[in-house]
């Protein structure tokens, strides 16, 4: 479902991403973990058609990067901004989105993705009067209300309580157990673990470390990323 070969991306002079090479099959999920600048944000924006790689190759649900619209039906995209409209209701927007990706019963749909966030009793509710936890649970209901293939996010936790956090996860669990391929950007270790099938490190702009499956230990692994992330190892 995601395949890269030596991506990588340029800004002007400067390399913000550089010879990365994954692999991921349905139902995989890729936890990435690195400190702020490590060019994770940039690999997602490539994942995601937003950015033209200026290295490499990659497919995305068997669409070459950066793809179009193809490649915008098959993924979902949660990044730091909710892009949100303020003026609808969570239920509008989420709606809005569903109608744009020729949804079927567009309201029905929204609804049962504001439902998996626990957001249905909110769902009449302007967003701009909504916290910033709320609004990333309607952003996450509206990247996900077409049940897209490939769901790529960016820092999902930010932002959420408790009970936010609870729900999220659960989603997610829920979307890998349907075989969803995920890329999960976060700095939250435990959560990101308790998702992933692989898990990488990223320091500027590279991938220092993947481990998959039973190689990845949650007891020891904050201990394996300070290694890698202050001492460079």
């Amino acid at each position: 479902m995601i395949a890269t070969r030596a991506l990588g991306r340029r800004f002007g002079g400067r390399t913000a991403v550089r010879d990365v090479t994954i692999s991921l099959g349905a139902g995989d999920v890729l936890a990435l973990f690195g400190p702020n600048g490590a060019g994770k944000t940039t690999l997602l924006r490539m994942l995601a058609g937003l950015l033209r790689p200026t290295e490499g190759s990659a497919t995305v649900a068997a669409i070459a990067l950066p793809g179009g619209a193809e490649l915008r039906a098959a993924i979902g995209y949660i990044s730091h901004a909710s892009m949100l409209y303020g003026a609808l209701t969570a239920r509008e927007n989420v709606e809005l989105a569903a109608k744009l990706f020729g949804v079927r019963e567009p309201r029905t749909q929204a609804m049962r993705a504001l439902e998996r966030m626990e957001l249905r009793d909110r769902a009449e509710t302007p967003v701009r009067l909504l916290s910033r936890g709320m609004q990333q649970r309607v952003s996450i209901a509206r990247a996900t209300v077409h049940e897209p293939s490939v769901v790529l996010l960016d820092e999902p936790f930010t932002g959420l309580d408790d009970s936010g956090s609870a729900a999220l996860g659960a989603h997610l669990a829920m979307l890998r157990a349907a075989g969803t391929t995920m890329v999960l950007v976060t700095h939250q270790i435990a959560e990101g673990l308790a998702l992933a099938t692989h898990a990488a490190i990223m320091r500027e702009g590279e991938l220092v470390r993947i481990d998959q499956g039973s190689a990845i230990d949650p007891s020891t692994y904050l201990g394996v990323y300070r290694e890698h992330v202050t001492h460079g190892a």
